[in-house]
């Protein structure tokens, strides 16, 4: 059975507060209940919270333990001094280095094809069904089809089979402020790259506009063979060399994955969302998340109580 991995060391700054445990279901259940709910109903086995060690009390006391006896659970601790050999944190260095960073941190616990997701988004039950089948011994490798381009020169690593869940980008939006949004470029069911789209609002989306809305974006929803670790490895080892000093800079999965794809290290199949996806990207916004997650309970979708 493949493992969850769930990015829950953010704070949210936008935000103001631990959103991964802010109630927004009818039983006060949070938006990583339900990704945790769906995952275990479409079958995986484990779920790895990759976090902050200065929360893991309350992780452990107000998250873990609920899931107990439904799915066995795991710690993993993304740490600034947590680097691949031999590089070190700078001095002063408090910031996290990025998602890319947080999914390497995670590869003690995920030994097993796994998924990757954001522990304050909600991506629906068509998601993790869709990255259980690819993830599944029967659905692996996962992408049908021809690799587009010729294989790498001699000697190359041999690429892995990935996947993401794309979302279309016009149900991405808030209305209550700007957001980033990787854009994807894909060819056939693979990914070429993504490219990270900034300070993206509402009115910039429609016809005739700077996006038409139909863009697949990356909510970070991703499927990975434990073979991404060390790919993620160099990539860090990298980014340290060249910006390690920078006390502000990170490496995000997005950019990482599609640094590898350019250099035909990984093949990464696109699966579309049948499903919406939403989030709290500020405070505003709960309400709606709020009237969404009512509506899918009423229609039975989800229980009035997930634990």
């Amino acid at each position: 059975m493949p493992t969850l991995v769930v990015l829950a060391a953010g704070m949210g700054s936008r935000y103001g507060g631990l959103k991964q445990i802010d109630p927004v279901g009818p039983s006060g259940e949070t938006l990583l209940d339900y990704g945790v709910f769906d995952a275990i109903r479409a079958g995986f086995g484990k779920v790895v919270f990759v976090i902050r060690r200065d929360f893991e009390k309350v992780f452990r006391e107000q998250v873990a333990a609920k899931y107990a006896g439904r799915v066995e659970t795991a710690l993993a601790f993304q740490s600034v001094d947590e680097l691949p050999a031999p590089h070190a944190a700078p001095a002063g260095r408090g910031k996290p280095w990025g998602t890319a960073h947080a999914v390497w941190c995670a590869r003690r616990e995920a030994r097993e094809n796994f998924a990757v997701i954001n522990a304050d988004d909600f991506y629906g039950a068509d998601a993790y069904a869709k990255l259980a089948g690819s993830l599944s011994a029967e659905g692996w490798p996962g992408a049908p089809g021809p690799w587009p381009w010729p294989p790498g020169p001699p000697g190359a690593r041999p690429r892995q089979p990935h996947c993401l869940v794309g979302f279309r980008l016009a149900g991405t939006l808030s209305e209550h402020g700007t957001v980033s949004r990787g854009v994807c470029a894909v060819r056939g069911s693979h990914l070429v790259s993504i490219v990270e789209e900034t300070a993206i609002r509402p009115e910039d989306v429609g016809p005739g506009r700077k996006f038409t809305g139909d863009e697949i974006v990356s909510m970070n929803c991703w499927g990975f063979t434990p073979a991404i670790f060390p790919l993620l490895e160099a990539e860090i080892a990298s980014f340290l060399r060249i910006r390690g000093a920078d006390a502000k800079a990170e490496i995000y999965l997005p950019a990482a994955v599609s640094h590898l794809v350019a250099r035909r290290l990984v093949d990464v199949n696109v699966l579309a969302a049948a499903g919406s996806w939403f989030g709290v990207t500020y405070q505003e916004d709960k309400p709606r998340v709020r009237a969404a997650i009512a509506g899918l309970v009423k229609q039975g979708a989800y229980p009035a109580k997930l634990f």
